[in-house]
């Protein structure tokens, strides 16, 4: 049976750069963010990592072995699997390719609109969710649930309240009518995949961390400050700690400001974790 972890405690990858370096690095279990100079392997390492989650069995289970030369132990260590989500930071334009052909949307050009593309069903879904419980919580006849039932909406305010403030300088708001997610900016309906990269950069990824729906899993961002303004860098780890207080998070970044609002001892060298 299949037991699913709160967070990756340690990943052992061997033979990396064609055998000559390892890498064995211990994580926190709330933040971790890989720095080193252009070149360092950061990017390798998360791909790797990645990568051997991806090469999954269909039963889930990963425990106790190697794939691809990375081991993984969790946290409860008798955990056999993980959720995890993986965020790309650069908004390339799709070119042809199998993605568009089996798209109807037109208006998904790039990768981050695909994303975004793909986080429109996962929030209908956490919606759904939302309601069913606040249903079966208020007809309990227990006036205790009251207080659960509204603490199961504060998360989606939060959202909200949080992507208001960030674009509300640009005159864009969520309109909070629409069960998609879509914006009004100075009256006038305004679809996500019209937003600027940053702004795209950043609805990605606090929707991401909303549709986990508070739920333990680790959420995999390579150099997430592209395109973001300087002070979003500085609050976005906050952020998304706020709207999923369970997430783990392990990043790459060259940005200092991502880590200045109290992140310092989150930070790993590549050099400290290569042997």
């Amino acid at each position: 049976m299949m037991k699913f972890a709160n967070a990756i405690s340690k990943i052992e990858i061997n033979s990396l750069w064609g055998g000559h370096k390892h890498i064995v690095w211990t994580l926190r279990p709330d933040v971790n963010v890989l720095s080193g100079s252009n070149g360092a392997g950061k990017s390798t390492i998360l791909n790797r990592l990645i990568e051997s989650l991806r090469t999954v069995p269909a039963s889930g289970e990963i425990v106790g072995t190697t794939r691809l030369g990375v081991k993984i132990d969790f946290e409860p260590a008798d955990a056999t699997c993980i959720r995890y989500d993986i965020i790309r930071s650069f908004d390339r334009r799709l070119v042809g390719g199998d993605k568009l052909g089996q798209l109807a949307d037109m208006r998904v050009n790039t990768e981050l609109d695909w994303q975004l593309y793909l986080l429109q069903r996962r929030y209908l879904d956490y919606q759904v969710n939302v309601a069913n419980r606040m249903i079966e919580l208020l007809s309990s006849g227990d006036p205790a649930t009251r207080e659960k039932a509204a603490e199961a909406a504060a998360q989606k305010t939060l959202f909200q309240n949080l992507v208001d403030e960030l674009f509300g300088e640009t005159g864009k708001r969520i309109d909070r009518h629409s069960n998609e997610l879509s914006f009004i900016q100075y009256d006038e309906p305004l679809q996500p995949y019209l937003l600027s990269s940053g702004e795209k950069q950043m609805l990605v990824i606090l929707l991401t961390a909303l549709t986990e729906d508070r739920g333990h899993y680790v959420l995999f961002m390579d150099e997430p400050e592209a395109s973001l303004h300087f002070e979003w860098q500085k609050r976005l780890i906050a952020m998304v700690r706020e709207i999923n207080p369970n997430a783990q998070l392990v990043l790459t970044t060259h940005s200092p400001a991502l880590i200045m609002n109290g992140w310092e001892d989150a930070v790993t060298e590549v050099s400290e974790i290569t042997v």
